[in-house]
């Protein structure tokens, strides 16, 4: 399988929304129509903090996505980049689209003068962090999230 990256176009706004449902379902989350909608439009909305996104390509087939941010730092002047939302189809999976879409992802914080480019995952994601395991460290950091 050979993958492209490139970076997300308003032509790709079906394969988008469903690859972004997928990725809802696969952490078993929904978001409003409402929020579909504004995410669409923030991802090409001007804005230095405003997200972004790449799709991945096989074989003429949107395959995955990825979401990145950058967001100001009180330990930099830089700032950082998260890495937001990752997702590749199951047949894409452990064929490289998930590690080209986060080098692009690193490319693209790279070109800002950003070097911490950083995400998470759920722990049972097995398959997501045998990738990420292998192209990044593990902080040791927990997440907490006040409801």
């Amino acid at each position: 399988m050979t993958v492209t990256i490139r970076p997300l176009a308003q032509s790709d706004h079906a394969d988008w929304r469903k690859l972004w449902t997928a990725y809802l379902e696969f952490y078993e989350a929904t978001v409003p129509e409402t929020v579909y909608t504004a995410t669409w439009e923030r991802l090409f909305s001007d804005g230095e903090f405003e997200p972004r996104g790449f799709v991945a390509l096989a074989d003429g087939k949107t395959v995955g996505l990825v979401h990145y941010l950058f967001h100001r730092s009180c330990w930099s002047l830089e700032g950082n980049c998260y890495l937001q939302d990752l997702f590749t189809t199951p047949e894409a999976r452990g064929k490289g689209a998930g590690e080209a879409l986060i080098e692009a992802v690193r490319k693209a914080a790279a070109e800002r003068g950003v070097t911490n480019v950083y995400w998470m995952t759920q722990e049972t994601n097995g398959t997501a962090r045998r990738l990420y395991d292998r192209v990044a460290r593990k902080t040791g950091f927990i997440e907490y999230d006040l409801l």
